[in-house]
């Protein structure tokens, strides 16, 4: 079918069309940027064609070349095979309105706390962005949320941690896309520990918090990312729980502690009925990303 495809597809308009009924046969799992086979199509080939991702209608006449005829019928025929993610395919992923370069060595860019940031929802108890002079983005995997909060934060240093080396690879890509090498520190190590002496106004983390049952069942597009990235422990809290109880250390005075922690809740609040987590809204709820001060860990006897 896909030898027939490369031999008879002309426009983007037929390209979009046998994207769309290959992805609707194949029962995709949409959980990276789209929720339907229309728009994961049309944001596959409108990016693969280097064109303008929100411009569809003007381009769908227009005849592909033979070598993008070729290279979009691959990446359709991986995404419908394989489930490739499609981020892994265009070797880009997107937060608002920052971009990242994005391959299999981290997991596809998503996150809670990008949404934060963008509607500066953590004014309450930071009440002015110069007020973050040093910030800590632990697991930042391609350092998407380090340079947020680099561009959020106009004054911070920011130091940004990984256990995966490759991973860090791809965040030195980005930061370096960014033109922010003197503020990002990239570090290879596990949390909290390359980072003895170190105090910080604002901590930040989207670390893995998929628990065992979840691992064994997730969609093959999910499968293709880093399983080190997604797992936790029996119950998805393993690291999130070292994370808290290391965390006031490195905390200074009135320093923030933010972290994303998925449908997880019940669980963690069950474990530290003493914390008085503060769970911050996103547009899926109250429930997926917590706050807590140095004060009220310190409080709390942590």
């Amino acid at each position: 079918m896909y030898d027939i495809a490369q031999q008879q597809l002309v426009t983007l308009r037929d390209c979009l069309r046998f994207a769309v009924s290959r992805f609707g046969e194949a029962e995709l799992f949409y959980g990276h940027g789209t929720d339907n086979a229309f728009d994961e199509a049309a944001y596959l080939l409108l990016s693969l064609l280097k064109l303008p991702i929100d411009q569809l209608e003007p381009f769908l006449d227009a005849r592909l070349l033979d070598e993008e005829r070729a290279a979009v019928v691959e990446a359709i025929r991986r995404r419908a095979e394989e489930h490739v993610p499609v981020a892994y395919l265009t070797h880009e992923a997107w937060l608002g309105e920052y971009k990242f370069f994005v391959d299999e060595r981290t997991i596809v860019p998503r996150s809670f706390i990008a949404e934060l940031l963008f509607n500066d929802a953590l004014e309450p108890w930071i009440e002015h962005p110069e007020l973050v002079n040093r910030a800590l983005d632990l697991c930042t995997g391609s350092g998407c949320l380090a340079i947020l909060l680099a561009e959020h934060y106009p004054a911070a240093e920011v130091d940004a941690v990984d256990l995966s080396p490759d991973a860090l690879d791809v965040a030195e890509i980005n930061v370096a896309d960014y033109n922010l090498g003197e503020r990002i520190d990239l570090i290879d190590g596990d949390l909290l520990e390359p980072l003895a002496g170190e105090t910080y106004d604002l901590i930040v983390s989207n670390p893995p918090y998929v628990d065992a049952p979840s691992m064994e069942e997730l969609p093959m597009e999910y499968r293709h990312e880093p399983q080190m990235a997604l797992g936790s422990g029996v119950d998805g809290l393993d690291i999130t729980r070292r994370i808290i109880e290391k965390a006031t250390t490195f905390l200074n005075p009135n320093g923030v502690l933010v972290v994303e922690i998925g449908h997880n809740r019940d669980v963690l609040e069950a474990d530290y009925p003493e914390l008085p987590f503060v769970w911050l809204d996103t547009a899926s709820g109250d429930g997926f990303v917590f706050l807590l001060t140095r004060e009220m860990l310190e409080e709390a006897g942590f």
